[in-house]
């Protein structure tokens, strides 16, 4: 690796890197005291994403914690559908709560709605290293619709899954809708200054299969393909929670991801036998063993970096819980960060 090379470009272009490196989904979150303290400072959530000084802020406190080797811009996938114009709001202890569109030709895309993000990217890129990789990302079409067409996550997405099963054309003008939205805001993101894209599928798990293909697979190979064109040298990390092997398969084939994350329920020898030939994979530790931590957190640590080897980035299978001890991310993040094979 050449001095000063960020080592998750490197592992995401497929060349040698020393160390596997690390960084955690939800990484700046509820877990960290200091967040809590941060986050009283704004009085609903979305204005707390929407202010550059509290959201750089927030994204920066765990590379002071821990040597990570990314930062990920602190943002939420909702801002996609606040930024076409639908109502979202966070509710205590309920989660986000989006009023229902009357009709999508209510909807249209305004990057002005998202400007405070661009605006924290460009604040936080000054405090990173040279080999601190800076992440931006989305939600994928798939998950951000099934919020905007169920308002909210109590329901386990019911109507999203049966207007997929039934094919009906409203869900294929909104997946439409938000693969342009997506694009664009991705494409600011990038213009703004991170390195690398990730795409969130929190709820691809919810297909399969032929419906699968159409609105996880398809949509995701039609972002990739639009932002590769524009931007060749900017990676794209693909995450399609939830997949069957089979469908992870076609993801990867398919989509043209530089890297596939993986979620917990991911066999990490399948993966690393039939995935890892055609590109790189990040994940999947639990994030029950982050938070149990210790030795059964460290031994999973261990066989993974032993099972993936290179072309990994060490990551978790989803997000920090919000009740982890910071000390378990610490034990964690040295044991990959000294791990040797």
């Amino acid at each position: 690796m050449y001095k000063n090379e960020k080592p998750v470009l490197s592992v995401l272009q497929g060349k040698e890197v020393e160390a596997t490196p690390v960084w955690l989904m939800r990484q700046a979150g509820r877990y960290l005291p200091e967040y809590r303290q941060l986050r009283e400072k704004a009085d609903t959530f979305i204005e707390f994403c929407l202010s550059p000084d509290l959201a750089s802020e927030a994204t920066l406190q765990p590379l002071r914690r821990y040597p990570l080797d990314a930062a990920i811009v602190f943002a939420d996938i909702l801002l996609v559908p606040f930024a076409l114009g639908q109502d979202v709001r966070f509710v205590e202890q309920e989660g986000p709560v989006l009023k229902p569109f009357e009709k999508l030709s209510s909807l249209k895309w305004d990057e002005g709605r998202v400007a405070p993000v661009l605006e924290t990217i460009c604040k936080v890129l000054p405090s990173l290293t040279d080999q601190t990789a800076f992440i931006g990302f989305a939600g994928s079409p798939w998950t951000v619709a099934c919020y905007m067409i169920e308002g909210c996550s109590q329901t386990g997405f019911a109507s999203a899954c049966q207007m997929a099963v039934k094919e009906e054309p409203l869900l294929d003008d909104l997946m439409a809708l938000l693969e342009q939205a997506t694009v664009a805001y991705l494409s600011a993101q990038i213009k703004a200054g991170v390195d690398v894209i990730q795409l969130f599928d929190s709820h691809a798990g919810l297909l399969t299969g032929k419906a699968f293909s159409r609105y996880v697979t398809d949509p995701t190979k039609r972002i990739v393909l639009a932002l590769k064109q524009a931007f060749p040298n900017v990676p794209i990390i693909g995450f399609p929670r939830g997949a069957t092997p089979q469908d992870y398969m076609a993801y990867q084939q398919a989509t043209g991801v530089d890297a596939v994350g993986l979620d917990q329920q991911v066999d990490p020898s399948w993966a690393a036998r039939e995935l890892q030939p055609h590109g790189a994979l990040q994940g999947n530790l639990d994030p029950a063993l982050l938070l149990e931590g210790g030795a059964a957190m460290l031994k999973q640590a261990a066989y993974l970096l032993r099972q993936f080897g290179p072309r990994h980035i060490f990551n978790l299978g989803h997000g920090v819980v919000k009740e982890t001890p910071p000390e378990h991310v610490t034990q964690l993040v040295h044991f990959v960060k000294d791990w040797r094979p």
